[in-house]
């Protein structure tokens, strides 16, 4: 398949949002079944770990049957590996299913759609892998400015420890994607992937852990919300690393303004959030974020 092509590249990362979107929802729920609230951290941090290692053994598995052998990292391959899974995975996570806890699915949904502007200005001023071009600036300014509306008409109600940290974990996704754009030129992205989910998640699960977490499984339900999460992060990050791996950083952050969009009507079907979702602010910093990638992705005419 060509990895470059405009309609495979669509086809794929709709594929990789419309899974992202998800992902709040079920979160919730998985909480709900697990009689997991906001104050028990550690618990949050179990149920994570969980699911990124389910995520890293398909991946591998999956892998593995295609080539028909058990892929296995080299000496060289560690150093990416232990960072991604650093960011991607332990941080972002640690940050977003903490966050998530404490905010709503729409909320966490729209903030999420913050990522790919957050990832221009890292490739940009960080990684020196992208241009800032006027349309870029604003683009960035009117995506920030969404996030900022989502919370306009709330009493004092923006929280670190929701919202925020939500936000904080898009920074550690952004500096992941930027990461497996440089990592992929030299290594494979498929074995990077479900390497680090399943680095990430057992070091997740060690420290929840240590901190005393115990959960107890009880019926047929949370397994397939556990198992469809770990397919969620298996599939998208996996396809979302290919397509990096073959586009710039831009090109393929455009599509992230798929994610708050699924993301918000998935947790006004699934969580009853229909107020929230189709509120006037909701509403308005949708359509902020989406113009903001919109006009960051925009080609500007040479005169």
């Amino acid at each position: 398949m060509n990895y470059s092509k405009p309609l495979n590249v669509f086809i794929l990362a709709v594929i990789a949002t419309f899974l992202w979107g998800c992902a709040p929802s079920f979160i919730k729920i998985g909480y709900e079944l697990l009689s997991i609230d906001s104050t028990q951290t550690s618990n949050i941090l179990l149920f994570a770990g969980y699911r990124f290692t389910l995520a890293g053994i398909l991946v591998i598995l999956i892998q593995s049957i295609l080539k028909k052998k058990i892929i296995i990292p080299q000496k060289n391959d560690m150093k990416p590996i232990l960072v991604l899974a650093f960011f991607q995975t332990f941080g972002q996570y640690l940050f977003y299913y903490i966050g998530l806890s404490k905010t709503s699915g729409v909320n966490a949904a729209i903030i999420t759609g913050t990522g790919a502007l957050i990832t221009l200005l890292f490739s940009v001023y960080i990684f020196k892998s992208e241009i800032l071009t006027r349309n870029k600036f604003l683009g960035c300014l009117i995506g920030f400015i969404g996030i900022i509306c989502i919370n306009f008409t709330k009493s004092v109600n923006v929280s670190l420890t929701g919202d925020g940290l939500v936000l904080c974990s898009q920074f550690c996704y952004s500096l992941s994607a930027c990461f497996i754009h440089r990592f992929s030129k030299e290594h494979d992205s498929v074995l990077l992937s479900g390497y680090q989910f399943l680095t990430g998640g057992i070091a997740l699960i060690l420290i929840a852990l240590i901190m005393g977490a115990s959960l107890s499984f009880t019926g047929v339900k949370i397994y397939f919300v556990l198992l469809y999460l770990g397919i969620i992060s298996a599939v998208a990050y996996t396809l979302w690393g290919i397509l990096l791996s073959y586009n710039s950083v831009s090109r393929i952050g455009i599509y992230g303004c798929l994610t708050p969009i699924f993301g918000v009507l998935i947790s006004a079907v699934l969580l009853q959030e229909f107020q929230q979702a189709f509120s006037f602010q909701s509403i308005v910093a949708l359509l902020l974020i989406v113009a903001g990638l919109y006009l960051v992705n925009k080609e500007e005419r040479i005169k």
